[in-house]
């Protein structure tokens, strides 16, 4: 029987379970969602195979929980970024912002290659209830702004941000794209205020 290296059972399987998903997080850090095997977490988490599946069903389904803690993770990053701020507009220019310098630090190639991978079934509408968690204080801030076409505006601010999103990964200099991109959203959104 193995060593129990928590306090409690539950503890121990919590430890265990994010040692799992730290291995799996190097991994795709490493070589991508394709470099998450089963194998290839258990021998870097120093743990049998065996014991990957009483985490989780299979490695798609080890990649969905990846998915998700990302997905918390930039929710509250965002969340953090227009906390202080009670202007509907503010709240945008700051989301934009805080978005694409999530770009900018790499952490966004990661999710790129996690979504690469198909998840379970059973685990697509929890990351799908994730992404509505992350769009909806964006969707709110639109809503105030006296927009009438929420989902409208919310589709031309993706395509700024993706456009900004490109320009920074291709190496120009990011608080430039940043700023431009965030004069060029603020100053569309205000133009759809009836």
């Amino acid at each position: 029987m193995p060593k129990i290296q928590a306090p409690t059972i539950v503890a121990h399987r919590e430890l265990r379970r994010q040692q799992l998903m730290g291995a799996a997080m190097e991994l795709a850090i490493e070589g991508g969602a394709e470099a998450i095997t089963v194998s290839a977490v258990a021998q870097k988490a120093g743990l049998s195979r065996s014991s990957i599946y009483e985490y989780f069903s299979s490695s798609a389904d080890l990649i969905a929980d990846l998915v998700l803690e990302e997905l918390d993770y930039y929710t509250a990053r965002l969340a953090d970024a227009i906390k202080d701020a009670t202007d509907p507009f503010e709240k945008i220019e700051l989301w934009i912002a805080e978005g694409l310098r999530y770009v900018e630090d790499g952490r966004h190639m990661l999710v790129k290659s996690l979504n690469t991978v198909s998840t379970p079934e059973f685990r697509k509408e929890e990351i799908s209830l994730g992404h509505r968690r992350l769009i909806s204080p964006l969707r709110q801030a639109l809503s105030e702004t006296g927009i009438t076409e929420v989902a409208s505006a919310a589709a031309f601010l993706q395509s700024v941000t993706d456009a900004a999103s490109v320009r920074i990964d291709a190496g120009n200099e990011a608080e430039l794209e940043i700023s431009n991109a965030v004069s060029f959203a603020i100053a569309g959104l205000r133009a759809l205020v009836r």
